[in-house]
């Protein structure tokens, strides 16, 4: 069982992406990324899908500090913003993938799983002591 977080300010959205995600997995859910760093605070997530436009802290703000504090933690971006320079320049930002919403429910579920074992291999290999890891 993954931890995942989720980040949004939309209720409807965290509602949903929540009830995809909980069966199967531990999932803790968050309106803003303030919420979201207490969170992250006290634990450490499988992965994380964040919105990008927030009230206060904006979902990018919240990727850098998860590149700089938990760097083998995949970032799944969401945002209502469909262009593919903006989609491209979060990549190169560090994060794992960028969903457009609206969004399909199977689209997010492919690239929370691809981020998750993204993620495992990561640990894997960190544990395994390959060169670049540290």
């Amino acid at each position: 069982m993954a931890a995942i977080l989720i980040v949004d300010d939309d209720d409807a959205v965290r509602d949903v992406l929540y009830d995809l995600f909980s069966e199967e997995h531990m999932c803790h859910a968050a309106a803003t990324a303030e919420q979201a760093l207490t969170f992250l605070r006290e634990q450490t997530y499988d992965t994380v899908l964040t919105d990008i436009s927030m009230p206060g802290l904006s979902g990018v703000e919240l990727l850098g500090i998860l590149l700089r504090e938990q760097p083998d933690t995949p970032v799944v971006v969401v945002s209502g913003i469909g262009d593919r320079t903006h989609a491209e320049g979060l990549t190169r930002l560090g994060a794992f993938d960028f969903i457009l919403k609206p969004f399909r429910l199977e689209a997010v579920e492919e690239s929370v799983t691809r981020a998750l074992e993204h993620g495992r291999g990561l640990k894997e290999r960190k544990r395994a002591g390959a060169p670049g890891t540290d």
